[in-house]
């Protein structure tokens, strides 16, 4: 008798495969427990539109101000190259993914690094970016999706504000693991879960009110755990994660949205309507004041998620060998009492001479 027995069984199949074939298999409960213990395959989630991404950030490379709506790019791009500064070693090759206009490496200098590979989706964006001085630089078209260098290879990934339009984040971040020589960090950010919350709420209001229901016009983003359990199942370590928000304050509605157009971050999740009607927009940006309203406009909140992750290596620091502790945290209490008492037996013996 040949019995295939699928990754996937559910409950009902594993009870009818003990009723039926118990007689026939030397040990059900063995195979019933490899069935129940063997890993289903990873689902890889398929929210956002790539090609139209593509398309949206091409379209900003026909502005001729486009330089004009790249201000919180620039921001949190200078910030996250003050965090590669933080780390006092020389890399002999860095890649910046998804560069944008090279918003991170082109601030790197010739003793931090010696060949930097700035990746984008679109060669028209490329075209733009910006050079650091006095270091190789090549330009790549790279899909963050499907990263093309070889395992080992590369000592430095950096990543600003670009990920959080990818699917496959689990398997971007393998990726990312398997081409970083050991000891090899990881140093990004992304938008995080409360990021243009005002501008989601407003238009949820005012769509829920007009036409009875709503569309998620603002893309979903991670949070904190979920990115920290993605970056450790992914084999980094020594993880460093921590959230800053930025506010910017704009007239009204109208004017957030079109530089968010500019900066290329209007939505491309494949769930989005074709179109926002007038009367949504005017009832969302009232709401938007009454809510959020400051003197001098309307603030749109920009989570950011710092994080920094190593690839293993035997010379970095390893967590001491469990039950090598010498005191117990029962004891914690009593940490100053041999303190005390040396301290006291010290000033005796100082009188008595």
């Amino acid at each position: 008798m040949v019995l295939t027995v699928s990754t996937g069984c559910s409950w009902c199949h594993l009870t009818w495969l003990y009723r039926n074939c118990a007689k026939t298999i030397k040990n059900p409960h063995f195979m019933i427990r490899r069935c129940l213990a063997t890993k289903k395959p990873e689902t890889v989630m398929n929210v956002f539109d790539r090609n139209a991404k593509k398309l949206q950030k091409e379209r900003t490379t026909l502005l001729k101000d486009y330089k004009v709506y790249d201000y919180v790019k620039e921001e949190i791009g200078y910030r996250t190259f003050d965090r590669i500064c933080d780390i006092k070693r020389e890399f002999d090759v860095l890649v910046d993914l998804g560069c944008g206009r090279g918003y991170v490496s082109k601030h790197l200098q010739k003793e931090m690094v010696k060949t930097v590979y700035q990746c984008e989706i679109t060669e028209l964006l490329l075209k733009q970016c910006e050079k650091p001085e006095d270091v190789i630089t090549h330009h790549m078209v790279v899909d963050e999706e499907f990263i093309p260098f070889k395992e080992n290879s590369i000592d430095m990934f950096v990543s600003s504000l670009s990920l959080h339009w990818v699917n496959d984040l689990p398997g971007c971040f393998r990726q990312v693991q398997k081409s970083l020589k050991n000891d090899g960090a990881f140093i990004g950010c992304m938008f995080g879960g409360d990021t243009l919350f005002e501008l989601r709420v407003s238009l949820q209001l005012a769509e829920t009110e007009l036409e009875g229901g709503f569309a998620p016009h603002i893309s979903p983003f991670t949070d904190v755990r979920d990115l920290g359990s993605l970056l450790n199942n992914s084999g980094f370590t020594l993880l460093t994660i921590d959230v800053d928000e930025m506010t910017v304050i704009y007239p009204g509605i109208k004017e957030l949205m079109h530089d968010l157009k500019g900066m290329g971050e209007n939505n491309c999740a494949w769930s989005r309507k074709p179109m926002l009607h007038r009367n949504t927009i005017e009832l969302a940006n009232t709401k938007y004041k009454e809510m959020f309203g400051k003197e001098g406009g309307i603030p749109a909140t920009f989570q950011i998620i710092n994080f920094i992750g190593w690839k293993p290596d035997p010379s970095q620091a390893q967590p001491a060998k469990r039950g090598s502790g010498q005191v117990s945290f029962a004891d914690l209490h009593k940490i100053n009492e041999p303190t005390k008492d040396k301290d006291i037996s010290n000033d005796e013996d100082k009188h008595s001479k």
